[in-house]
């Protein structure tokens, strides 16, 4: 699954799940992504688990959205499998020179 697949999954569960409206939830998981020192576009699954159980509950209780957590843990339990990751032209290169 591709990041922007990621992302937008949980945007859009987060919009179906709360009060927030379709850009209230993309820039509330964008400023959590930020804060973990992540990007929309590069984020993983794995990544996204950690934000959503560790910093998107309080950027929704920030903005008054009640049982953050539990729509957390409801939307980490929804995420898309991830795709098999493609290999970069310098990771293939570097499996094949022994690197």
């Amino acid at each position: 699954m591709s990041a922007t697949t990621v992302f937008e999954s949980v945007c859009t569960q987060l919009e179906q799940r709360t009060s927030l409206d379709r850009l209230e939830a993309r820039g509330t998981v964008r400023l959590a992504l930020k804060s973990a020192g992540l990007e929309p576009s590069g984020v993983t699954k794995e990544q996204m688990s950690v934000v959503l159980e560790r910093v998107l509950p309080g950027e929704l209780s920030q903005r008054g959205v009640d049982e953050g957590a539990a729509v957390c843990a409801a939307i980490r339990g929804e995420l898309p499998e991830d795709a098999p990751t493609v290999d970069s032209p310098e990771a293939v290169f570097a499996r094949l020179g022994g690197g």
